[in-house]
């Protein structure tokens, strides 16, 4: 044992300096050549090399099953998704749900001092007045002539006095549309003025549907008085949703729908969604979502999370996360996660409103479609429906954040859906009142640790080969005490066996 101990010192002290800094920078640069290959291969296949190799080659040998890979068919049918996406990454699309200006941002104006909405918003708003209110032969209708010019008035006062001046000419639906939405101040007045808007624009398209093939000018007005008339509908829809009237609101939208089934630019079912929720008329809102929720269709926020909503209802009073881990997941369980993974992939921003991580803020006029702004409008109407399924919010926190470890990093391709625009933050930030509210940004991947060990592990190696270099005698002193503690423990266990073995044995042993 004696002569064990004697060889390890006098192989210790024959260690000169200069083995010890080559020792160190080589540890160094091979530890940096793994980072670097490990950083290259993460940013081109979104995954660690040395973890990828573990999970593939060494768990089936140690009988592991890997579950976390995607399967083949729901690569496909992401790819497939893509190719028929043909929607602009970053459209602005009008607020279905979007509130009264009068009655309901006026109010939350007066009483915080705050403006919920952005220059950027109301001047969307104002294109999509102009674009569903007015057409070329305006001029025709001193009243008509006059909202022309209304819509393109920037202040809010003179906007309602063209209103007030129209009327005084004849009874103009657009004029009473614009003062039922910014000058009323309650949900009743503005009931009231839409009331007076149907009955003139209802007036008006039965003379435009009249003359409309007899000329481009007439069809065009009829164009106009069609959309009058559907925005009119919807919003008086809208009113008693917002009064409590909810099943009248549910039978008008459905007329509406019936009566005008080409116009989906309005999204009357996402309305009618939310309305069939309040009432908890489950099949009916399944029957909405098979219409609706197809691969030809744009998708919406309010599509994905009700589909997970409906899926999750199904088993989420029951659900139990140590259960789960035990027995694993049930078939209902599985398709209510992955109903779950697949609306948090379309927009990643919602869960956090939905678990109250975030403050809502009022929703704006405009969204964009899988960014902040739609999670908002959202989450805003639809919270308490979530809240109102048992379990269905401690489900959706149990799961939702494992849909980033199955999305590719960088996003040049969806797991289900197509690439999330990576445009959707900027737009975002001219939607939303960013003076009081923080922006929400898609979720980044983290990195595997096997490249923050490979980092910390270069960095140390070439701290130590640079002091090494510097104090080469100080150094050298570190490393035989590191050593010598380092092989304490052998040099015990050996002392022991040396105690316990005959030394004929343990001499036999020592030559082998």
């Amino acid at each position: 044992m004696f002569g064990t101990e004697s060889s390890l010192s006098m192989f210790l002290n024959t260690l000169t300096p200069k083995f010890y800094v080559a020792l160190t920078g080589t540890s160094s640069l091979i530890s940096g050549l793994i980072l670097i290959f490990e950083w290259w291969y993460f940013r081109k296949y979104g995954t660690s090399f040395i973890e990828q190799v573990s999970v593939s080659h060494l768990r089936p040998l140690l009988g592991g099953v890997d579950n976390s890979s995607p399967s083949n068919s729901n690569t496909s049918n992401g790819d497939a998704d893509s190719n028929r996406q043909s929607v602009s990454e970053c459209k602005v699309w009008r607020n279905p749900l979007n509130l009264f200006r009068g009655a309901e941002y006026n109010r939350y104006t007066w009483v915080t001092g705050r403006e919920p909405l952005t220059y950027y918003d109301m001047n969307l708003s104002a294109q999509d007045h102009q674009t569903f209110f007015t057409c070329d032969s305006d001029h025709l209708r001193p009243a008509d002539a006059i909202m022309q010019k209304a819509w393109r008035e920037r202040n809010p006062q003179a906007r309602i006095s063209a209103a007030h001046e129209a009327l005084e000419l004849e009874d103009c639906a657009t004029a009473y549309i614009l003062l039922a939405e910014e000058e009323a101040t309650t949900i009743v007045e503005a009931e009231k003025l839409f009331k007076q808007a149907l009955k003139a624009g209802e007036g008006c398209y039965r003379r435009s549907q009249q003359l409309q093939h007899h000329g481009s000018q007439y069809e065009a007005q009829h164009r106009r008085d069609t959309n009058v008339l559907v925005y009119i509908k919807r919003r008086l829809a809208m009113c008693s949703r917002k009064l409590g009237r909810t099943r009248e609101a549910v039978k008008m939208m459905r007329d509406l729908m019936k009566e005008f089934p080409l116009l989906s630019m309005f999204n009357i079912h996402e309305n009618l969604l939310e309305s069939l929720l309040e009432l908890q008329n489950y099949a009916d809102v399944q029957a909405v979502l098979a219409k609706y929720d197809d691969i030809s269709l744009p998708k919406s926020a309010t599509i994905c999370y009700t589909a997970a909503l409906l899926k999750a209802r199904a088993v989420s009073d029951k659900f139990s996360p140590e259960a789960a881990s035990r027995r694993g997941l049930s078939t209902a369980e599985m398709n209510a996660v992955e109903a779950i993974h697949r609306a948090v992939e379309f927009n990643p921003h919602v869960p956090k409103y939905l678990l109250e991580m975030k403050s809502l803020i009022l929703p704006p006029e405009h969204i964009l479609k899988r960014g902040d702004s739609e999670a908002i409008a959202y989450a805003f109407f639809h919270l308490q429906h979530w809240k109102r399924v048992e379990g269905a919010l401690n489900l959706l926190h149990c799961t939702w954040e494992g849909t980033f470890r199955m999305i590719p990093y960088p996003l040049e391709k969806g797991h289900l859906f197509y690439p999330y625009p990576i445009c959707t933050e900027t737009a975002d930030r001219e939607l939303l009142p960013t003076v009081f509210h923080e922006v929400s940004v898609y979720p980044k991947k983290e990195l595997p640790f096997f490249i923050l060990f490979t980092a910390g592990l270069c960095s140390f190696t070439a701290m130590l080969a640079l002091l090494t270099h510097q104090f080469p005698e100080l150094m050298g002193v570190f490393a035989k005490a590191f050593l010598s503690t380092l092989f304490a423990p052998l040099n015990f266990i050996m002392e022991k066996v040396e105690s316990i073995l005959p030394s004929s044995l343990w001499h036999q042993l020592t030559r082998i």
